[in-house]
């Protein structure tokens, strides 16, 4: 049993026809539809907070994602995050958890391509992460490509489009 926390980020993105570019719809759909595919052997408490490209979130949005962790049904969190600041966010929730004394296993992942586009992915990485969360000590962690580090042991490397172990 694990809560998912759902902030938006190309994960979530679709094409806006009228705008003529890829937005942050604001539900859930992009999840649901990577769950269609993943283990049915979770029970999954899912939410949706922010709704954002992660590099337009600031430090309310992070607090808002920090409060749902802390009032979270369940010790394991997994945050669909944008990719470009997972690591910013990442760090603010270890050091609140550190500092309220809340012992959580937390794992940020994302994607580098929006489900909407191409499943494969977003998917990929969300069922690892699903699979790593059991694994893992308490803490804050990411988990991308195949790896799943805590969060200051990994890292977007921008030319490669891949997260790398530090």
């Amino acid at each position: 049993m694990l809560t998912i926390i759902n902030t938006g980020g190309t994960f979530n993105k679709i094409y806006d026809p009228i705008k003529g570019d890829l937005i942050v719809p604001k539900n859930n759909i992009a999840l649901h539809k990577a769950l269609k595919y993943i283990s049915k052997n979770y029970e999954f408490d899912i939410t949706g907070v922010v709704y954002k490209d992660s590099l337009d979130m600031n430090i309310s949005d992070r607090e808002i994602i920090y409060n749902h962790i802390k009032g979270a049904k369940y010790n394991r969190v997994i945050i669909i995050h944008g990719t470009d600041t997972m690591d910013i966010t990442a760090k603010y929730i270890d050091e609140r958890l550190k500092s309220d004394g809340i012992k959580k296993s937390i794992i940020l992942t994302g994607a580098m391509v929006p489900l909407s586009i191409d499943p494969i992915d977003a998917t990929s990485n969300l069922s690892f992460a699903i699979a790593s969360i059991t694994h893992i000590d308490k803490g804050v962690y990411i988990s991308m490509h195949g790896l799943c580090l805590p969060y200051d042991k990994i890292v977007k490397n921008r030319l490669l489009g891949v997260f790398e172990e530090v």
